[in-house]
């Protein structure tokens, strides 16, 4: 979308970007099923898919049901490598024709686009989110973003239809200084939503690790100058290219703290599955140490030791519980403990949001719940720090509890219920730690699962009303 705002850096800015060096990586990345059906791929890598799979994915090539028409193919050579002896890595990346078998599932999750005041950030919570690319090294096949990666247009509640935009520095730190002019200007609330001060950015995508330092530190420089206090950072590249956090992109996140030393820096990485960190031997096990310590892939470690070794960014880990790749409680809790024994936090884990072909992907909401709470038991108190969140269209909820006996006196419960609560709240979080009570069922995937046996919705997750306005979010 083009720019129709100027923006001039600061001098501190220009001497900030003047420090940041930019090199090449060789990610070695195949884009798409045409190398393997033309056996243009590496010769190791034509085995990734059987002969049969792709007999089967060419049928469906220009079908509706065309599995890279709904979202681009793309894996990289670390990402294959470790993959090769991983199932539920290659879950991951590889297209199956079971995601185009149903379709069902929303354009926009989360009615997204309500949110967006100006093109590419979504200002919903106490933060906002930028759309600053729209691609990754490599493609989860159930991405929450399929919609802006395969480039889809879009439905908009004012009618048109068009494309997700990205985000531009003028525009985006333009709407920051306004808004948070008027919160100032009303001691400290918007006037018109009650809002607090916009203070912390989620730069997104897409994956922002992607772009180049050069770009990365203009978009960061950019927010702290615009009076941003947190900037966090939603990458997968930690799994799928590791070598990305190299000495020169740690060299820039110094230069940014001298430079911005009161700004926040947090990295939130996205590890599914512990596959994608530990090594394994030729068996398929993990390799361990003589005190049975378990050893990480020599890369990955030395960019989360890089980072980590740096007291002013924080790492953090999400990731949705899948169908098929990491609904497995034993794996869950090994990658809840590796991430804490080297120093990262363990942040939410999610149930599978509504994107389109999500029924392919979304393990049952009761499930995952099962399945976290399993993985938990034998973790200490800071190992277990991650909450089961699914993002209903009010905000983050939390899967608080599932009951398995009736409750007495309570009709609908005869069989338990499920319980939720509204973490994160849009605008100025009105209905934040109210819940809501469901009596169970065991295939709900989705909220609407549950539309016939609500219990008791102080939340309001099942009587939601779209906002009006994404600019002043009043009481929504």
């Amino acid at each position: 979308m083009p720019t129709t705002q100027e923006y001039v850096q600061t001098d501190r800015e220009r001497a900030f970007l003047e420090r940041v060096e930019d090199v090449q990586y060789k990610r070695e990345i195949i884009n798409g099923l045409a190398p393997f059906f033309d056996e243009r791929a590496p010769a190791d890598m034509m085995n990734f898919y059987s002969s049969d799979e792709l007999v089967q994915l060419r049928v469906l090539k220009g079908s509706p049901r065309d599995v890279e028409k709904r979202m681009p193919v793309k894996v990289t050579r670390h990402y294959f490598d470790l993959a090769v002896k991983s199932k539920p890595m290659q879950r991951l990346v590889k297209a199956s024709p079971d995601e185009t078998i149903d379709l069902a599932g929303s354009e926009d999750p989360g009615n997204q686009m309500d949110y967006s005041p100006v093109e590419g950030l979504l200002h919903k919570y106490e933060m906002g989110l930028m759309y600053v690319v729209s691609t990754c090294s490599a493609h989860c096949r159930f991405c929450y973003r399929e919609e802006l990666i395969a480039r889809k247009e879009i439905a908009r509640k004012d009618g048109t239809v068009a494309k997700k935009g990205l985000a531009q520095i003028p525009e985006v730190t333009a709407y920051i200084r306004e808004f948070n002019e008027q919160v100032a200007a009303n001691g400290g609330r918007h006037p018109d939503s009650g809002r607090e001060k916009l203070r912390e950015i989620l730069m997104s995508g897409g994956d922002p690790m992607v772009l180049a330092n050069s770009k990365i530190a203009a978009w960061m420089a950019a927010l702290a100058e615009s009076g941003i206090e947190s900037i966090r950072i939603g990458t997968k590249e930690m799994a799928f290219y590791p070598k990305r956090f190299d000495p020169t992109f740690l060299a820039m996140l110094d230069a940014f703290h001298e430079t911005y030393p009161d700004v926040g820096v947090h990295l939130m990485i996205h590890f599914e599955h512990p596959d994608e960190f530990l090594m394994k031997d030729d068996d398929g096990n993990y390799i361990q140490d003589g005190m049975g310590v378990h050893q990480w892939v020599p890369d990955t470690l030395t960019a989360m030791r890089g980072l980590l070794s740096r007291g002013f960014v924080t790492v953090e880990n999400q990731t949705p519980i899948i169908k098929d790749i990491n609904d497995d409680p034993d794996a869950l809790r090994l990658m809840q403990r590796e991430m804490k024994r080297v120093g990262a936090e363990n942040h939410y884990f999610f149930c599978g949001r509504d994107i389109v072909a999500y029924k392919a992907f979304n393990v049952p909401i009761e499930r995952a719940w099962q399945i976290l709470n399993e993985s938990q038991k034998g973790l200490s108190g800071v190992e277990a720090h991650a909450r089961l969140s699914i993002t209903h269209y009010k905000g983050k909820t939390e899967v608080v509890a599932v009951t398995d006996k009736p409750i007495a006196g309570l009709p609908g419960a005869e069989n338990g219920v499920v319980i939720f609560k509204i973490l994160r709240n849009a605008g100025s979080a009105p209905d934040r730690c109210k819940v809501c009570i469901v009596g169970r069922n065991p295939k709900a995937i989705w909220f609407n699962d549950y539309e016939d046996r609500v219990l008791f919705d102080e939340a309001g997750l099942f009587a939601y009303n779209r906002v009006k306005d994404a600019k002043s979010l009043a009481a929504h």
